[in-house]
């Protein structure tokens, strides 16, 4: 039965039953992927035309309008269909694996976030904008997003300490350095797509600063010109941290405009107060052509991807990563 590839307006020929990212690769179609168990994201794709099996045995229909994904490793192919793949120049293969890493430094940046910086016994690849699962104890185990580069020789990673939070809590209380711990990984699809040569919308809230640093820093190692409008959201003055480093990274790339937005607590005639969303909507207007890369909370996260679709920018140019707080 024939595959129709999207962007590419290529028709592969697959048998019934067919894994759909299996297909892909055996037809040497540019697919990103990692860990091969439906778990890290990358691997997602659209249906457009016709049905597919999931790993669940749930069939997945054409989309109605909406912007639900399948995941390529858990998809198998039951019918004539057509699928549309992320842009070929979007394409990472970094093949997920779990390293050993020693904790070499925990530092407080502000009243309730910590830096945790690791020492991986190996390299481990990973794209600007992507993470890992630390497992600190075997019921210890939660996701972090890596604030620097894979070629820096250690992993950063922001920690806010949750009230109660058993994960959290151990890395505030507990954890040593020198103390050992397991990563695996990378996960996570909203990484930098390095060929995109327009506007870039960054929204941070809290912690989600980390893997946005990690895309700013990326994109100026890449050499990228892009303008980039930062939009950094915290809740009150003392959330506040990495404004050396985002000046330090706005003398490497003037065409960087970091925006702090205070939800509270501020001064309105120093400091910009509200909603980042709020602040994206006075300071912009169509964004057709950009590409947006939104980290922090579910409700954060959600709300700037709706005015990011409001103001233009296409669905699949949306990058989010929403921070989860449940059990940790």
């Amino acid at each position: 039965m024939d595959l129709l590839v999207q962007p590419l307006k290529r028709v592969i020929r697959v048998e019934p039953g067919a894994n759909l990212l299996q297909a892909l690769q055996a037809a040497q179609v540019p697919m990103s992927y990692s860990c091969m168990a439906g778990r890290c994201g990358t691997c997602r794709c659209r249906v457009l035309d016709g049905e597919v099996m999931e790993g669940s045995g749930e069939r997945q229909g054409p989309l109605d309008g909406s912007d639900n994904f399948v995941l390529a490793c858990q998809t198998y192919l039951t019918e004539p269909c057509t699928i549309e793949i992320p842009e070929p120049d979007d394409v990472v293969v970094h093949p997920a694996r779990t390293v050993k890493a020693t904790v070499t430094g925990i530092e407080h940046l502000t009243h309730d976030i910590l830096r945790l910086v690791l020492r991986p016994a190996k390299a481990m690849e990973f794209s600007p904008g992507q993470y890992v699962q630390l497992q600190f104890t075997p019921a210890h185990v939660r996701p972090y997003s890596m604030a620097g580069l894979c070629g820096d020789g250690s992993l950063e990673f922001h920690v806010r300490r949750v009230p109660d939070g058993r994960v959290t809590g151990y890395i505030a209380h507990d954890l040593q350095v020198g103390d050992a711990v397991r990563v695996s990984g990378p996960l996570g699809s909203a990484y930098l797509r390095r060929k995109h040569e327009g506007p870039m919308l960054c929204v941070a809230g809290g912690t989600g600063l980390a893997p946005i640093l990690s895309i700013l820093r990326g994109a100026i190692a890449q050499g990228m010109r892009n303008p980039i409008h930062l939009y950094f959201g915290v809740r009150s003055p003392r959330d506040v941290y990495g404004l050396s480093w985002l000046e330090h990274l706005q003398r490497e790339h003037p065409r960087l405009n970091v925006q702090v937005v205070l939800g509270s607590g501020g001064n309105p005639a120093t400091q910009r107060c509200g909603l980042v969303t709020d602040a994206i909507e006075q300071d912009h207007g169509d964004l057709s052509g950009w590409r947006a890369y939104l980290c922090g909370s579910p409700p954060m996260v959600e709300a700037a991807t709706v005015v990011a679709r409001r103001k233009g920018i296409a669905a699949g140019h949306i990058h989010a990563d929403a921070f989860y707080t449940q059990g940790t």
